[in-house]
């Protein structure tokens, strides 16, 4: 019984674990393609 426990926690953790490293992984791109971009380039002149 207590493995049977033990197995469940276990699954439980890998299942988090998993969706934690997917959402990392996402915010990772994220901030890569927001560094890629820049800042935005600034008009020229003044809008009519």
């Amino acid at each position: 019984m207590v493995l049977t426990w033990v197995g469940a926690v276990l699954g439980l953790v890998l299942l988090i674990a998993m969706a934690a490293g997917t959402f990392v992984v996402d915010f990772d791109d994220r901030l890569q393609e927001r560094r890629r971009k820049g800042k935005p380039a600034e008009p020229a002149g003044p809008l009519p």
